[in-house]
């Protein structure tokens, strides 16, 4: 059903003299198009606030290589990972659907230039019949300010807002994961590095250990079959040290990937293990703060926001609907201000329609059902990303609280270890000690010193996880 009001007049003065209130009311939808548009938040903004507001540091000189902290290869990380780019790039699609959104609220300006010829039915041109048009030559040069006003159309922009509410929370869910993958593959590297002269250490102490079982020997103080050990503990070494170099290889070259757009193998990487993390919160303030700044939980709420959304949308569809529309400029026989007898062309219309939704098959109630299912399941996943927040809260807190006390213990046993070693030693030479005493010590004190850098790479990662849920530096 449409009903159609339309109204037009000529006039003899401009638009801005003879209807000030249309002028008025069109600069006042400019202003608040422009207003909004300030309130609306910048997608190019939001994804520097969400990548810290930094860029790439700079490179080292050429020749030197760069030194990299864990700062900085999260942040080189994010500017060249393919994962955390495709979430911000949800994230500007996603502000330029509320862009289109909120310009279907606001009134459009167009502009209309048209010439129409038709036949005449009359040989002579005196008094011609037209069935749609006004003369054998119709010009027509208007200005269309159009207004479409719909529930659906509200709907939409508020749709629109939350689902940037979505994009925005999983590009930081994609962020926040991107740090527990740097954690790993920087701290990763730092514990190749520490193994590697571990294995170099090793390796001198079973080729220090070959010369005095070799020298014990030549002064008879010793069995062959001790400097056989010796022998086949000194090869072990070797060869666990040729796999710590290759293990040291294959870890750079994943973190080279995961920093550099150009596959930079030209770096450093500051020693963060010397430096303690921060002590732990309690885990009362950690829960706190994951139900405060968990992006899982942001995201299922924003979700649940744009199906509710969706369900008044879909209501919009079985509801009328107003279109307004209001035309100045010249729709005559001449282009000209004036015609030959004076009269003025310029003129104004308005028109109004109100579309009422009368029968479509059971279309739109199909699409209210559908909006509907679809907020339900919002529900339920809002409810179960809630409770995996308190399971996950709880099971990362303890590991990291688990990983920073056994760490402690881990240094305690690299120093017995080292100890035991030296007074091992020095029984073996006195002839207090078997070679198998020696070599047990030897592979004690390394696998105590691998531990101990493991613990190191729990810790940190432990930590990475807790704060992919809280937000915590």
């Amino acid at each position: 059903m449409l009903i159609n009001i339309h109204k037009s007049r000529r006039c003899c003065h401009p638009l801005w003299t003879s209807h000030p209130a249309a002028l008025l009311l069109l600069l006042s939808f400019f202003i608040f198009s422009a207003s909004l548009d300030a309130q609306t938040s910048d997608p190019a903004a939001s994804a520097q606030e969400l990548t810290s507001q930094s860029g790439t540091p700079a490179a080292s000189p050429a020749g030197s290589p760069t030194s990299i902290t864990f700062a900085d290869a999260l942040k080189r990380a994010r500017a060249v990972n393919p994962q955390a780019q495709a979430a911000l790039t949800a994230l500007g699609v996603a502000h330029q659907d509320l862009v289109q959104s909120r310009a279907a609220l606001l009134p459009n300006v167009n502009y209309n230039m048209q010439f129409i010829y038709t036949q005449s039915n009359s040989p002579i041109n005196h008094n011609p019949t037209f069935i749609a048009n006004n003369g054998v030559h119709e010009y027509i040069a208007q200005g269309n300010v159009h207004q479409n006003l719909s529930l659906q159309t509200f709907a939409d922009y508020s749709r629109a807002s939350a689902a940037q509410a979505v994009a925005r929370a999983r590009a930081e869910i994609a962020l926040r994961g991107l740090t527990v993958t740097v954690a790993q593959s920087y701290y990763g590297y730092l514990a190749a590095q520490r193994k590697f002269t571990t294995s170099q250490r090793a390796n001198a102490e079973a080729q220090r250990f070959l010369d005095i079982t070799t020298k014990l020997e030549n002064g008879g103080e010793v069995a062959h079959s001790d400097v056989i050990k010796a022998q086949l503990q000194a090869r072990q070494q070797q060869r666990d040290l040729q796999e710590a170099q290759l293990a040291l290889n294959r870890v750079r070259l994943d973190l080279a990937v995961l920093m550099f757009k150009d596959f930079n193998e030209n770096f450093t990487v500051a020693d963060e293990f010397a430096t303690p993390p921060d002590p732990l919160p309690t885990i009362e303030e950690v829960s706190a703060e994951g139900a405060r700044n968990n992006p899982e939980i942001r995201a299922a709420q924003a979700a649940l926001r744009q199906a509710g959304h969706e369900v008044v949308g879909a209501w919009g569809g079985a509801l009328p609907s107003i279109t307004l529309d209001y035309w100045y400029g010249i729709d005559a026989n001449q282009f000209a201000v004036r015609s030959p007898d004076h009269t003025n062309n310029l003129g104004s219309s308005a028109a109004a329609s109100l579309q009422l939704p009368i029968w479509n098959w059971g279309a739109n109630f199909s699409k209210i059902k559908q909006a509907n299912l679809q907020k339900k399941q919002a529900v339920v996943e809002l409810s179960a990303a809630q409770r995996t927040l308190l399971a996950d809260l709880r099971s990362f807190y303890d590991e990291a609280q688990a990983a920073r006390s056994e760490l402690d213990l881990l240094n305690q046993s690299v120093q017995l270890a080292s100890d035991s070693l030296r007074l091992t030693t020095l029984r073996y030479q006195s002839g207090e000690a078997t070679v198998l005493e020696v070599v047990d010590a030897q592979n004690t004190l390394t696998l105590a010193t691998n531990a101990y850098d493991d613990g190191q790479v729990r810790l940190r990662i432990a930590l990475a996880n807790l704060q992919t849920l809280t937000g915590r530096p």
